[in-house]
């Protein structure tokens, strides 16, 4: 479980560069500033979160914690942000709709069914949410070899080494054991013909995925959402720029975690190209490689307008269920705001390119 939420494509690379991008830029902090007091505030996606961060969609959160996106939920709302819902997911759009009151988006595909996608939407907004995140980089699965070695796989290949693994963690086995199963729950009422299992649900989804969308689907689902919808996966400034012309309100810079296309760009060293071409027209959202506070001072300084990320709460999640999710997403709000103080800004509103500037070459060495 550890390695699935952990690993990347290939030989990683990707998944390195997300987080060493932020590398490349360091702080020019202001002095005599009055920062006795630190607003964090921002909005996105029409909402206002207490902070600039929220929690990127990921899939079958009860694969790592038996209350699985239930904990999650609670975490973000606990924390004053926004919680993305997967359309993969192990709890029903209903279900999270009910859980709490603060703000819900929720993560989607343009699908082979039609029919299917259309569904979604109407149950994401009968159940509340307030924003759709269309997703676009998965034409295909990326080659994430150490699922390969682990046995993640669909179905499962567990080794000898993965079978001792799981023997050694009894308490997991238990609750995995005795918590009810784990599926994909927004398709549960239509099983694929002669599986109700869940590796055949998740293979019936992949078959879902339609290699022929265009951002003629993209716009059609726009149309059909009517509210505040972010295209996730957008990486250059052309692409920023059409999603705005088809009525998207945000872009999400992102190659999922590092796990599709290896060699892809880190969403941060994207993130100016991007700014210049459509900031201010649309929310920009980096979401990848964010693993410090100063990580999201960095990105709102050359653009962005909030920044989201799986693996941290996806690591407390399965050290410590809803608690553990809630540290993760603490650690990193109060580095957030300890570090404002430090770099001179009482509020978002005060962060800007003056704060920051590219590393010297060769430095660090």
């Amino acid at each position: 479980m550890f390695h699935y939420i952990d690993g990347g494509a290939d030989d990683e690379w990707t998944l390195r560069r997300n987080t060493d991008a932020f590398d490349g830029y360091e702080f020019q902090p202001r002095c005599l500033v009055d920062v006795a007091k630190i607003d964090m505030s921002t909005t996105v996606f029409g909402e206002r979160i207490e902070w600039p961060f929220f929690c990127s969609p990921t899939a079958l959160s009860r694969l790592f914690h038996y209350v699985g996106e239930t904990a999650v939920a609670r975490a973000a709302h606990g924390a004053g942000t926004v919680y993305s819902l997967s359309s993969f997911s192990s709890m029903s759009i209903e279900d999270v709709g009910k859980l709490t009151p603060g703000p819900k988006a929720f993560q989607v595909y343009v699908l082979k069914d039609r029919g299917l996608s259309r569904e979604f939407l109407q149950r994401a907004k009968e159940a509340g949410f307030k924003a759709l995140q269309l997703t676009v980089d998965v034409a295909v699965s990326g080659n994430r070899e150490r699922d390969i070695v682990t046995g993640m796989t669909v179905p499962p290949k567990l080794s000898l080494m993965s079978l001792i693994d799981i023997a050694m963690h009894p308490t997991w086995v238990y609750r995995h054991l005795t918590s009810p199963k784990i599926d994909m729950a927004n398709v549960a009422h239509r099983p694929p013909p002669g599986s109700d299992k869940l590796g055949g649900i998740i293979q019936y989804l992949n078959n879902q995925l339609d290699r022929s969308v265009t951002w003629d689907d993209a716009e059609w689902m726009i149309n059909e959402w009517g509210g505040p919808f972010a295209i996730k996966g957008v990486m250059t400034g052309a692409d920023a720029k059409r999603a705005k012309q088809v009525g998207a309100t945000a872009v999400m810079l992102s190659n999922r975690g590092g796990r599709q296309l290896e060699f892809s760009p880190a969403p941060f060293d994207t993130l100016k190209d991007v700014a210049d071409a459509v900031g201010g027209e649309l929310e920009i959202i980096l979401d990848g490689g964010v693993r410090r506070g100063t990580h999201i001072l960095k990105a709102l300084a050359l653009g962005a307008t909030v920044c989201s990320a799986g693996r941290p709460y996806l690591y407390g999640l399965g050290a410590g269920g809803e608690a553990g999710a809630a540290q993760a997403l603490k650690i990193l709000r109060s580095e957030l705001e300890r570090d404002m103080a430090l770099l001179g800004c009482a509020s978002i509103g005060d962060i800007d390119a003056s704060l920051v500037r590219e590393v010297a070459r060769g430095w660090p060495a």
